[in-house]
């Protein structure tokens, strides 16, 4: 066998070896020790009750806080708003689908390709300007783009994408 090959197929090794420590990984997904505020369910390899995965905030704190500073249709001047990278979320569950459809408390609905998340660095927030966000405030979990990063953006697309009060994501 060449070196090429022989490198070749340990390359190959490797990242097989890597997939299975990945889902095994996912696999272990513990079970909110509060009220859960988010279920994700769908095309996802981690699961903690019913083929669902739930979080509660602590939860989602604990995969990492991120800042995104922007305006917003809804809000006046810059806020800061900071949360969960919605890409790293999804890839904790082991989402595999190419879209995720969000429904919120008041039952909207609202359909996301997954490549938005990577592309444009979307956020589930959890707080804006430091404060927890109640459901009055659009919370508890509301997606948030970084409108100003982006002319793009700015536009109907993306703002309808934007949902507030997010209780579940589907992942297809």
């Amino acid at each position: 066998m060449s070196g090429s090959r022989v490198r070749t197929s340990l390359l190959a090794a490797l990242i097989a070896l890597i997939s299975v420590m990945g889902v095994a990984y996912a696999a272990t997904l513990i079970a909110p020790a509060g009220r859960p505020i988010l279920t994700i369910s769908g095309k996802i390899s981690a699961t903690n009750k019913d083929s669902t995965a739930q979080f509660d905030r602590p939860m989602l704190e604990a995969l990492g806080m991120v800042k995104v500073e922007t305006t917003t249709p809804w809000h006046e001047g810059r806020n800061t708003f900071e949360g969960v990278s919605l890409d790293k979320l999804l890839q904790h569950v082991g989402a595999t689908g190419q879209r995720v459809v969000v429904v919120a408390l008041n039952d909207y609905t609202t359909d996301i390709p997954i490549e938005d998340f990577r592309k444009f660095n979307v956020i589930l927030a959890l707080k804006r300007n430091g404060e927890y966000m109640s459901v009055r405030d659009k919370g508890p979990l509301f997606i948030i783009y970084p409108y100003d990063s982006n002319p793009d953006l700015k536009s109907q697309t993306y703002y309808a994408r934007s949902a507030w009060q997010v209780a579940r994501i589907d992942v297809r």
